[in-house]
């Protein structure tokens, strides 16, 4: 799916399916981030839909990065 994804400009709109997948995470759970704005996970409204853009999901798992030294 990601390698599906990133053929594709940046600027791809995905619906809330195709986002959970790339983030690894269900429908569901992006909804409820939505609807508490636990995250700044940024979104984009087309009438009732709910879409997200490549970019911005990239910046939201980058800006959970976690580098850490194996001792």
């Amino acid at each position: 799916m990601k390698d599906i994804i990133h053929s594709q400009a940046p600027s791809v709109l995905l619906d809330r399916q195709k986002a959970a997948e790339f983030l690894g995470v269900t429908p569901s759970t992006l909804a409820h981030w939505a609807s508490t704005q636990r995250y700044d996970l940024k979104y984009v409204k087309v009438g009732r839909l709910v879409k997200y853009r490549l970019n911005d999901l990239e910046i939201f798992l980058s800006k959970r990065e976690v580098n850490y030294e194996a001792k």
